[in-house]
Parts: C-alpha cells; structure tokens; sequence
C-alpha cells in the first residue's frame, strides 16, 4: 500500500496548498554555458527568442538543443509548478509541481521555430503522460511552454500535425504534451547545467517515436 501512494503521489500532480515551500531567493547556478561559454542568464542577443521544451530527464534534452546550429544558450531549469526556487531534491517528490525543463535561446533568422518543434516531438515520446520511459513522475512530463502568442499558436498547429504522423504510423496513443505560455523559470544548481558535456557517459533518457514531423 505504502509503494502504491507514492507512486499515486508521484504521478499526480499536487494542488497549489499541498506544494513545498520553497524559498525566496534563486539558487546557485552556473553564470556561463560549459560548452559555448555564453552567460547563461544573458544578455542574449538581439532578436534572440527563448522558448521552453520537458521532454523528461533534462540531461539529454538539453544536449539535443545546444547542439542544434542557431541555438545561442541553453539551461536546464524547472517549471510548471508552484514552489519557487525548487531544489532538484524537492522537484523529486513530485510535491512541487514542477517539470524539469531547458531553455532554449535561438536566432529565428538561423534556425526556424518549426525546426525546433520537430526535434522535440521526435525525439521523445510525447504519449506517456507523467513519465518518459522508466523516468517516472510528474517531472519527467512533456511539455511546450512558449513566450509569445506566435511561439503558442506555433506549438498547437505543430501537436496537431504530430498526432497525425503518429496516427498514419498505427499509433493512436493521444499527445499528451502540455502547451502553455512560460510560467516562470527556475535555473536548476549549477551540475546539471550541461551535464552530459561534463559527464560524457551520463544518463539520457531521450527516446523517440520514430516518426518524422514538419519541420524536420
């Protein structure tokens, strides 16, 4: 009974009274990127947009991005709940609210929004609800959360057109991706920002459909 609750809890998300505390001041992070040594908090160029991406454990996630050629900085972070200035300890209880999250900051003149989304619906499997393969919880959930109305309408003309590749592909599992404007975003402690680039044989938990979006 006692493994049957937490799970229970783990995969549900808690209301706004039950959520942890938090605190009020943001925690320690890095100040610049590890890979590319860009400030991690800005100032971001000119024309730059941000957008955010949970696609499960964001080691993998973020990698995928900061990788991809018109992409500035990236951070991993988290997002969606109700406790501020969460440590990873706290989101881990499923008590926050939170999923874990990267933010993406991108030059739209060298890579297309469109670009951006594909590789999000394809690398992961956008049906699994409060999980992403064995990663379990409310963390680990699928999610868009854009900072413009353009960015948003984007991302829903771009769900419908995934549910569609997944259908002709005799999968029927509906998308189960949360598509909302940004909440705000907490900068996860500094050793999981880019944690694959320091920990090459890490944990990446990324596994896609196998599908081919708009965009790609």
């Amino acid at each position: 009974m006692f493994l049957a609750n937490l799970f229970e809890k783990k995969t549900r998300l808690p209301e706004p009274h039950d959520a942890l505390k938090g605190r009020d001041n943001a925690l320690p992070t890095a100040e610049r990127h590890f890979v590319n040594g860009q400030p991690l908090k800005g100032p971001y160029p000119v024309g730059a947009e941000i957008i955010y991406f949970g696609m499960g454990c964001f080691w993998g996630a973020e990698r995928l991005f900061w990788k991809t050629e018109g992409v500035h900085v990236t951070a991993a972070g988290y997002q969606g709940g109700y406790t501020p200035n969460p440590t990873y300890q706290e989101t881990c209880t499923g008590q926050t609210g939170h999923a874990e999250t990267v933010m993406v900051v991108f030059d739209p003149a060298t890579v297309a929004l469109a670009r951006l989304l594909a590789l999000f619906w394809e690398e992961h499997d956008p049906t699994q609800g409060m999980r992403q393969g064995n990663d379990v919880g409310t963390t680990y959930r699928s999610a868009i959360y854009a900072t413009t109305a353009a960015q948003l309408e984007a991302a829903q003309t771009s769900r419908e057109a995934c549910q569609a590749a997944l259908k002709a592909a005799n999968r029927n599992a509906a998308i189960t991706t949360e598509i909302r404007m940004a909440p705000e975003f907490y900068f996860a402690e500094e050793y999981h920002q880019q944690y694959l680039a320091k920990n090459p044989g890490g944990y990446c938990g990324l596994q896609g459909t196998g599908i081919t979006c708009p965009g790609s």
